[in-house]
């Protein structure tokens, strides 16, 4: 499945969007808004090979960097060129690594791979995206998800040792909001158009849990996928984190940590104050209709977060929301190939992990349920069904979430697995954001297989080390006859003489194109019904 950012901003604005491909066609590139300001000589050394020619580069300044850089010029395709070479030698390394089954050397190269195309980013943006749209489906593992992972587990390795930004970085334990302003106003200076801002506290990175301020790759990863999918100027887009402390000792406290070194010990309260006073800063600064993308913050947090805010900014989570997009889009294209099940009412569905990826995607599959039904939302929740850690979530467990409240169904057993779960719903689709390894396992698979022809195995728990199952065992344990789809790529299989390609349900599929619309619309608010839009567009894009 994939979809373009123009087709979700048609649908949800009516307008359209611009397209480039290389430097010469693409109008920020072009017009080099993210050009750096050039104030002296030595300030143009980091970015001789920019190739803005834009009236603040070293090109249109000779003075300025007189005796400093050759007085050739080499032009913008041959930069991008060298630069793809330099990694196509990176890629072939990690390439017989992994024939060899030498796991180590291809996530050391596969982590170098990373590290250069940020610092590129950092010193030659013009280069930097022009070669990622060049190659995007080749790059994109090494600029977003799985090795973003890896990034973020050692940020200070991959990336802060470089001394290059990446972002703004908040102290939530002494910031005010006044300090908020300050700090966002001077980002202003350099970067006067913000548009677009995903803001992490690290809390839950991926699957990979707290990271404190070392989460800061996955804004910058998301924020260059806005870009090259939704072509937004990467000058008016902003990374922040705001540093509210770490629980994992061992990462708190290991050398290269870049945070404050303490405990995540605000309340509640506290944490909304401090998430109050920056979103307030932020719209102050850059207008109340900048693009806020909220971005891994912990459960208990999360869904909180987002409903203080989805009515009076332009904001949206997209682990619930844009995770519930692309996997609702994704049931829907499964829906031609799932014999004896013809609409989404038709499913039973089961859930591993009922947090906000779980339950996002959990509301909204029942809403697309009721565009498709007309039923209540009682009963589009009905065949919707969940697994927490504690077993099937029905309403005689005590002391639950409310986030788990509305598909808390009555049961005459509440099953303490997943596999026993799957025993007593017989579901025709499971899906798993428990981050989680080998738990969609053979007997699970086998069971399903027994009871509906092609059942839907949505794997979905990103690194792919946390995924629930691989695409060859969820492939092996059904015959190829399911639905297969992951969070991030598993490579093609190979079954009964038949090559498989896996689905992937990654939110670059949508959350670009979501914010594209956001964005050229003038939007206020970011709504369900807009979620469920991008999801019938992607749906509609499968090839």
């Amino acid at each position: 499945m994939k979809v373009t950012a123009f087709a979700l901003l048609s649908l949800l604005t009516g307008s359209s969007g611009f397209a480039f491909s290389s430097s010469q066609s693409s109008p920020f590139l072009r017009n080099g808004p993210c050009a750096p300001a050039i104030t002296s000589g030595t300030s143009t050394l980091a970015y001789i090979d920019n190739g803005f020619g834009s009236p603040s580069s070293p090109l249109s300044h000779p003075s300025r960097a007189k005796g400093m850089v050759p007085k050739g010029y080499v032009g913008p395709d041959v930069q991008v060129e060298a630069a793809w070479q330099r990694v196509k030698g990176l890629l072939d390394a990690i390439a017989a690594a992994k024939e060899s089954g030498n796991e180590e050397l291809q996530a050391s190269l596969s982590l170098t791979v990373y590290s250069h195309l940020q610092t590129l980013s950092s010193l030659s943006p013009s280069t930097f995206y022009s070669l990622l749209l060049s190659h995007l489906p080749v790059l994109m593992p090494f600029v977003y998800t799985p090795v973003v992972g890896a990034a973020c587990k050692d940020w200070y390795g991959a990336i802060g040792h470089t001394g290059l930004s990446t972002g703004v970085y908040i102290d939530g334990f002494s910031s005010t909001r006044s300090s908020m302003v300050s700090v966002l106003s001077t980002y202003k200076e350099a970067h006067p158009e913000v548009e677009a801002i995903v803001v992490t506290d690290g809390e839950r990175i991926l699957g990979l849990g707290d990271l404190g301020v070392h989460g800061m790759g996955i804004p910058v990863g998301k924020l260059h996928l806005y870009t090259a999918c939704g072509g937004i100027d990467p000058a008016k887009c902003l990374p922040v984190t705001m540093d509210l402390g770490c629980n994992v000792d061992a990462i708190r406290e290991a050398p290269g940590y870049m945070g404050t070194r303490r405990g995540r010990d605000l309340s509640a309260d506290e944490f909304d104050a401090v998430m109050e006073d920056f979103m307030e800063a932020a719209m102050e600064v850059f207008g109340r209709n900048t693009l806020i993308q909220f971005e891994d913050f912990g459960n208990k947090n999360a869904f909180r977060l987002l409903e203080n805010w989805k009515d009076r900014s332009t904001s949206f989570n997209d682990d619930i929301q844009g995770t519930a997009s692309v996997v609702v889009g994704g049931l829907l294209a499964s829906l031609g190939l799932t014999e004896g099940i013809d609409r989404l009412a038709d499913h039973t569905f089961l859930f591993l992990g009922a947090g906000e990826a779980g339950v996002g995607i959990a509301e909204l599959l029942a809403y697309a349920i009721r565009q498709e039904t007309g039923c209540t939302a009682l009963e589009s929740r009905a065949n919707i069904n969940l697994v927490d850690s504690k077993g099937l979530v029905t309403s005689a467990r005590d002391n639950l979430q409310h986030h788990k409240l509305p598909f808390a169904h009555d049961r005459e057993s509440a099953p303490a697995s997943f596999e026993e779960s799957v025993k007593l719903l017989n579901p025709t689709a499971i899906i798993g954001v428990s981050a989680t390894p080998d738990t969609f396992t053979a007997p699970i698979l086998s069971h399903m297989c027994g009871t509906t022809p092609n059942p839907v195995v949505f794997a979905l728990s990103n690194p792919t080390s946390q995924a629930e199952c691989t695409a060859s065992q969820a492939y092996a344990w059904t015959g190829g006859a399911c639905v297969f789809a992951s969070g991030s790529p598993f490579d093609p299989v190979s079954v009964n003489g038949s090559l498989k390609v896996p689905g992937q349900g990654n939110n670059a599929y949508v959350f670009p194109g979501i914010g594209l619309g956001a964005i050229a619309g003038g939007a206020r608010s970011v709504t369900a019904k807009d979620m469920y839009t991008a999801a019938v567009a992607l749906a509609g894009e499968r090839g």
